[in-house]
């Protein structure tokens, strides 16, 4: 299967954004691609770095306007495309929900994120309500796509379960980057643990992973911090966390990329990680914190 990228820079036109993707998307399927992912909250600024009550303004119904948009190009070229879209779900209720176009533009199905951070310029317990659709694959012609967001991408249940559930690869539309203040060594940390915890999922369940980041500054419009500097560094591995493409740290991007789905069996027969589980000895693993008496 061929899968492409964009890793896009955004700004405050939401017009422009759109239409530089829809230029990716197209660039994407002159290459043969079936499957396309894009970043997280795609279609603007990443608004989450404050708390403004206007910003709800930004959230659109599915089906919507994106939707539509997207569905009729997904249509059009024959793709399978992966969004990520700020969704109005009723009045005060609010979501971070990814949507998948099966390439014959009909909904195949969405995922609305699960964990939701609050730190320091992520405030987004503020505007997204936890999703309550589960980690659920969604079927498409390409296969079944273990569709997570973001903050999900660091937890290996949501990947297991996906796995479980018969995700034939995982894939996060991402926002991730650097604040000012970090010096230059904390910074390669948390890349470094970021894209080393995503190939561990890879590992762990066999399946190939896709992350896509965003990239480019970002300022604070409280002024409160100099913003965020979102790293890009958007990436696919394989199912045993080998590196097949990674975009730069700094500069928009577009990859094209051929995967063989086939690669997992393979692996899960010389690593039997999922033969091996032992779920008698799992019960605690849906508590929150174990201390032993």
């Amino acid at each position: 299967m061929r899968i492409g990228f964009i890793q896009q820079h955004n700004t405050a036109d939401a017009e422009d954004n759109i239409r530089r993707l829809e230029d990716g998307i197209r660039r994407c399927a002159a290459a043969g691609t079936e499957l396309v992912v894009l970043q997280e909250l795609h279609n603007g600024l990443y608004f989450c770095q404050t708390e403004d009550a206007g910003a709800f303004d930004r959230a659109e119904t599915i089906p919507g306007p994106s939707t539509g948009r997207f569905g009729r190009l997904a249509k059009e070229l024959k793709l399978v495309i992966v969004t990520s879209l700020f969704e109005k779900r009723a009045p005060g209720l609010y979501h971070n929900t990814a949507v998948v176009f099966e390439n014959d533009g009909s909904i195949a199905g969405k995922y609305r994120k699960m964990h939701i951070p609050d730190d320091p310029a992520y405030y987004e317990k503020f505007y997204f309500t936890p999703g309550d659709l589960g980690f659920e694959p969604i079927r498409t012609s390409v296969g079944r796509l273990g569709v997570l967001v973001c903050w999900d991408q660091w937890f290996p249940e949501a990947a297991r379960l996906m796995t479980l559930k018969g995700a034939d690869l995982l894939v996060y539309p991402t926002a991730i980057g650097w604040e000012s203040s970090d010096c230059e060594s904390e910074r390669q940390r948390q890349q470094d643990a970021w894209q080393t915890v995503q190939r561990g999922h890879a590992v762990a369940n066999g399946l190939h992973l896709i992350a896509v980041n965003r990239v480019g500054h970002e300022a604070d419009p409280s002024g409160q911090t100099n913003g965020i500097r979102f790293w890009g560094h958007s990436f696919i591995c394989g199912p045993q966390g080998e590196i097949l493409s990674q975009s730069p740290d700094g500069e928009e991007d577009i990859q094209v990329v051929t995967i063989d789905l086939q690669r997992s069996e393979q692996v899960r027969r010389w690593w039997p990680f999922l033969r091996d589980r032992r779920i008698d000895a799992f019960e605690g693993i849906n508590k929150l914190y174990i201390v032993e008496s």
